[in-house]
């Protein structure tokens, strides 16, 4: 980018960082991402699958060897025992450590003056559980049972053994995915180890079985009943498409925090370090990367290579009478979650590139408008602030380009903000290209370098194009 609009932009972006940081000083202390028509399905904690299938010997052998280490995990109003939200989890220690996903208990994590976590195992018995770290990016928790000084808890009661990372598992081999599906009974479903999933982040394994609701933190176990993942999502809309998160992860974990102090007081600022590490890294890792081509004939368009990205793409039909239209959508297939209300810390963006010649420069310029005219920006909510843009005409090359940059602050993780980049070109009359690049849960500095980089992105095709 030349440096005069690179000053211009970030004089925009200073001001909305003026009124962003107003804004949050003012605020009082999951948007789901959803596909576009024709993109993948996204992962979502264990979303509905089918029910599972009959299990062979080798499952109810080790289910029978582990049931004694299997547990339920409910999420409970402070004051009375309505359940909020229920998962599965399993024990780790024999001092009563139990590992679970972050988002089973991300409600008393972030609000423990209202909730309370209980515990149950498959032989009816209960208990208090303490939270004592989370791992948000892994989707991860450890938890301890609380001492009841009556010879309750969890001691005692074994620990499951995590397979080591030296051992790794051959693709087909059977695995079996344990917890109590929509809280319904303990439960086993075998299903087959498929490696890990291409274009993903941050590592998580392929499994092909059925992880229902209520599923989520419970132990996948090998043949020889050692943990080699944690059951965290399901695709939608697909069947037998389930993600594990590897072992290795919730091994770390209890390694690094099995004599951590209880954490007491809402963990907004844990998860807000959390967040921003990932979010340094991810960036990072992005704006290394170069450029794709979008292969159109007048323009140069940002397409992301597809190393943590999936980009899908369609056009209208080689008889269209009116407008002609190319779209491309890349973005990444997980999420992390943050709660019930708010999930974050990922990369979209698309294109659309336009060719109105059937129609001339007066229909096609009341289009092409209309499109950009149609972008959403979100609104003020109860996780962040209403949008704050700043509009500016920049060149790229000689390419003229109508940009406009937004960023929404969050209320409760101070200094990350969702950003949003639209772009479109303004050098013809039957022509042009709208682009949107959107970041989710990035900081203020790490918002300019998207904005720039995504910015760069755009130039002329060739010196003919112009």
């Amino acid at each position: 980018m030349k440096t005069s609009c690179w000053k211009l932009l970030k004089r925009g972006l200073s001001a909305a960082a003026g009124l962003l940081l107003a804004a949050s000083a003012l605020a009082q202390a999951k948007p789901t991402p959803v596909p576009a028509p024709g993109s993948a399905p996204v992962a979502t904690p264990a979303a509905a699958a089918a029910e599972p299938a009959p299990v062979s010997a080798s499952a109810r052998r080790l289910y029978e060897r582990s049931k004694g280490q299997l547990l339920q995990i409910r999420t409970l109003l402070k004051t009375q025992d309505s359940q909020a939200s229920v998962g599965s989890g399993f024990v780790v220690s024999d001092d009563g450590h139990v590992v679970t996903n972050y988002h089973v208990i991300s409600q008393f994590a972030l609000e423990p003056d209202s909730y309370r976590l209980r515990y149950a195992t498959t032989d009816g018995q209960g208990g208090a559980l303490e939270l004592l770290d989370f791992d948000a990016r892994r989707d991860l928790a450890l938890l301890r049972a609380v001492d009841d000084g009556k010879g309750g808890g969890l001691k005692g009661r074994g620990a499951l053994a995590f397979r080591p990372v030296s051992q790794p598992l051959a693709k087909g081999e059977r695995i079996y995915s344990m917890g109590n599906p929509h809280d319904v009974a303990f439960a086993v479903v075998e299903g087959n180890y498929n490696g890990l999933v291409e274009r993903s982040f941050d590592p998580l394994i392929y499994y092909a079985g059925g992880i229902n609701p209520g599923m989520s933190g419970g132990p996948v176990l090998d043949e020889d009943g050692r943990v080699v993942g944690v059951n965290v999502s399901t695709m939608l809309f697909a069947q037998q498409v389930s993600f594990l998160v590897p072992g290795e992860f919730a091994e770390s974990l209890v390694k690094r925090s099995l004599g951590a102090k209880p954490i007491r007081s809402a963990a907004w600022g844990r998860l807000r370090e959390q967040l921003t590490r990932y979010q340094d890294e991810l960036v990072s890792r992005f704006v290394a990367l170069p450029w794709e081509s979008a292969n159109h004939d007048r323009y140069r368009l940002p397409v992301p290579k597809q190393d943590f990205m999936r980009c899908w793409g369609r056009g209208t039909s080689a008889d269209t009478k009116g407008l002609e239209f190319e779209r491309s959508q890349c973005r990444m297939d997980h999420a992390l979650f943050v709660s019930g209300s708010l999930q974050t810390g990922w990369l979209d963006m698309s294109h659309e590139a336009y060719d109105g010649s059937k129609l001339g420069p007066l229909r096609f310029s009341r289009q092409y408008s209309s499109s950009f005219r149609n972008e959403r920006l979100g609104q003020a909510d109860k996780a962040r602030t209403a949008p704050y843009c700043k509009e500016q005409f920049v060149e790229r090359d000689g390419l003229p380009l109508r940009a406009v940059v937004c960023l929404r602050a969050y209320r409760k993780l101070e200094g990350l903000h969702d950003l949003t980049v639209l772009v479109t070109t303004v050098d013809s009359s039957t022509q042009g290209a709208l682009g949107r690049f959107d970041a989710k849960g990035v900081s203020f500095d790490n918002a300019l370098k998207l904005a720039a980089h995504y910015l760069e992105g755009f130039a002329w095709t060739s010196s003919k194009a112009k």
